[in-house]
């Protein structure tokens, strides 16, 4: 979708600065937001492309405002929300409702460690004829959905060639609206630096973004 949140190739936010040193967390307040989210993703009622959405829909002014665990903060109460694992009542006064049923956590402390080590793979090992070939010219789409995509704004309608076929992995765009993984081959896609950004750029600069087959059309 369009919104504040695909901020690649927009102007006037000044340079980026990083932190020399910079700590995983700054405050312990974002760590246990950081073990929610994970924890709570475990009961399976959403994914990792639902859960980016569910930042992406944060209104304008707030999304600027926030810090970055703070926008994790408000996505997840609004996933879980929504999802059945907790209501706004429960959520504002911090107590579970009379009678709810005690559930038990399918993430336990002693587990962690393990999840952690061995990660999650959105790469599906299931046939699917790629539609392109490496070395191919192909063009991303215009294309300007209302949901979730991972095609950036700067790059949509610009030619650019397959430098490699990555293999299969989940459609984003489909799997952040519950509507199936839809498998297929994703790209690393080169463009020239020109072609994103314009004649001011570097000719001996290039960028390379990953994208699904759906996003692609031949040239």
């Amino acid at each position: 979708m369009n919104g504040v949140h695909d901020m690649g190739g927009m102007q006037g936010f000044g340079p980026i600065q990083p932190e020399k040193n910079e700590p995983v967390f700054h405050a312990r307040w974002e760590a246990r937001i950081y073990a929610v989210t994970r924890a709570l993703g475990f009961w399976g009622k959403w994914n990792i492309d639902a859960s980016r959405y569910s930042r992406e829909v944060i209104p304008q002014a707030d999304y600027l405002r926030m810090s970055y665990y703070e926008k994790w903060f408000a996505a997840v109460t609004e996933l879980a929300i929504a999802r059945g694992l907790v209501t706004r009542a429960e959520f504002q006064g911090g107590k579970p409702a009379r009678g709810s049923a005690k559930q038990k956590p399918p993430l336990t402390a002693n587990r962690v460690p393990a999840v952690e080590a061995r990660g999650a793979s959105a790469r599906r090992n299931v046939p699917s004829m790629p539609q392109f070939r490496v070395g191919q010219n192909v063009r991303a789409r215009n294309m300007h959905p209302l949901g979730h995509t991972r095609l950036p704004r700067y790059a949509r309608g610009k030619l650019g060639v397959i430098d490699r076929d990555h293999g299969v992995f989940v459609f984003p765009d489909t799997n952040a609206h519950f509507l199936g993984e839809k498998p297929q081959h994703v790209y690393s896609v080169r463009f020239e630096s020109r072609e994103l950004w314009g004649t001011q750029a570097s000719t001996r600069d290039f960028v390379y973004i990953d994208m699904w087959d759906d996003y692609l059309e031949p040239v």
